[in-house]
Formats: C-alpha cells, structure tokens, sequence
C-alpha cells in the first residue's frame, strides 16, 4: 500500500511579494528549498494562516539569502504581502518506508530567515 504523506514543509513563512501579472507559481528563497529539501517545479500547497486560503501551485527558485516568498500570477489575488503561510510538499511512500519516517520542518522568522529544521512533525 502506498500513503500520501507530508514530506516537508516552511511553517509561518512572512509573504515578502504578491505579483499578478507573472506566469504562475511561488517564489521561494533558494536557502530555504535546500532545507526543507524542495525542488524548483515541484507542487505544493500553499496554507494562508491569515485568511484560511488553501491551493496548490509549484515552486520556482528565489535569489539565495534574500528571504523572498512571492505569489505568482493567480495565486497573488489569494494573499497580501505579509500575509504568514505554510507551504508544503508531500510525497507518496509505500508503508514499508514509513518505519523510518522523518518529514523536514523548516521554521522560519518574520523575515523568512531558518530558525530550526526538524526531522519530525
């Protein structure tokens, strides 16, 4: 059997951009993909804590050390700048891998810079 599992994730991450007239997606701090073990182009779904927003769109890669967490295109019309959000990823494992489960948390402050990086929920 295989479960959809969370994989990793950027908790409370501070919106820095919102930019509608770009062709979809989020940008986000290539420091922090490398943490949280993201991939440019990968899908994830992003949780806006300030208004309850839920959707899905996928990554592109931010200039290293800047902080940067901006929504694209559509997805700019579901936040404002400075909104807090979650963004995460899951991955399909099959049970069997699961004994060794250890999701990545990236925690970040109010200028998106790492905190702490957990192996754990």
């Amino acid at each position: 059997m295989r479960m959809e599992m969370l994989y990793s994730k950027i908790h409370r991450a501070t919106v820095t951009d919102a930019n509608l007239n770009y062709i979809g997606s989020i940008t986000i701090d290539e420091e922090l993909l490398e943490a949280s073990a993201m991939r440019v182009g990968q899908k994830v779904e992003i949780l806006n804590i300030n208004n309850g927003e839920r959707f899905s769109t996928y990554i592109i890669k931010g200039e290293w050390g800047k902080g940067e967490i901006c929504l694209n295109g559509a997805a700019a019309r579901k936040v404002q700048v400075d909104d807090k959000i979650i963004v995460v990823a899951y991955a399909s494992y099959d049970a069997s891998e699961l004994d060794n489960y250890a999701p990545k948390v990236v925690m970040v402050d109010d200028q998106n810079k790492i905190t702490q990086v957990l192996n754990e929920i």
